[in-house]
């Protein structure tokens, strides 16, 4: 007869562990013998003559769920094709470090462990509700892997105010999945005033030590010569600057 034997996707995206239901629709006005033949457990929750819709549990493999029934004589057949997906359970949130001075560089690392497929999978951190970086993920692979991202700023003092945070969002709907959305916990960033250079300090005292030892020696000298004069009348430096002077004059002809 060429009609179909059910209603729904070929094709559905199910996470790990979790359930799918599952509606097998004959065309005929009697059908005989419809039924869903899978391995998984399964709960018929409703039914009518043309149809039975079924809840499928704990799907953690990809199945291929068989729906028949037999119209007119004809036996009808379709393949439902389940593809498991890992969607994102955990949304880690790390600040390196957690107290920063102003000026300085620290690292936000958010990490969505266990996903797959990273297709469709976006990252985005937050300051309060400002964006600081966006990544959407490629990479078809279905085995779960954990999907990471890193960025480096610059600490200032409003930062100390805004909870930092992390989405992570697998949008699976073109694929027959769902979407999921995962938020992690806040975290908060101490943000201090720059402490001094320390070798600035060491140079700077260096450099005042030097000053003061500069001024005792001229100190000392202007005191000695001050000394000397009232000992001879003359200032030390003075008499010898003449003797010098004196020694070297040429002798009378």
């Amino acid at each position: 007869s060429g009609e179909k034997a059910f209603e729904g996707p070929e094709q559905l995206m199910v996470g790990s562990g979790e359930f799918q239901f599952i509606n097998c629709t004959a065309s005929c006005t009697d059908p005989k013998g419809l039924v869903l033949e899978t391995a998984l457990n399964k709960t018929l929750l409703k039914s009518q003559t043309q149809w039975k819709l079924f809840k499928v549990y704990n799907i953690s493999k990809d199945e291929e769920l068989l729906c028949s029934f037999t119209c007119g004589g004809k036996q009808e057949t379709k393949v439902f094709n389940i593809t498991v997906f890992y969607p994102p359970k955990q949304v880690l949130l790390t600040l390196s470090p957690t107290s920063v001075a102003v000026g300085t560089l620290f690292t936000i690392e958010c990490r969505v462990p266990a996903v797959g497929p990273l297709e469709g999978l976006t990252v985005t951190l937050l300051r309060g509700t400002d964006i600081l970086c966006n990544q959407t993920f490629v990479g078809t692979a279905l085995s779960p892997q954990d999907a990471v991202v890193t960025h480096n700023t610059t600490a200032h003092r409003e930062d100390g105010l805004y909870n930092f945070s992390c989405e992570a969002l697998m949008d699976l709907r073109s694929r027959g999945g769902g979407l999921v959305h995962r938020v992690s916990d806040p975290q908060r960033l101490e943000v201090k005033e720059p402490e001094p250079n320390n070798q600035m300090v060491i140079i700077a005292i260096v450099v005042v030590l030097l000053l003061l030892f500069v001024t005792f020696v001229l100190l000392c000298f202007a005191f000695s010569q001050k000394w000397f004069r009232g000992r001879t009348g003359h200032y030390r430096v003075h008499a010898r600057w003449r003797r010098l002077i004196g020694s070297h004059r040429a002798p009378p002809v």
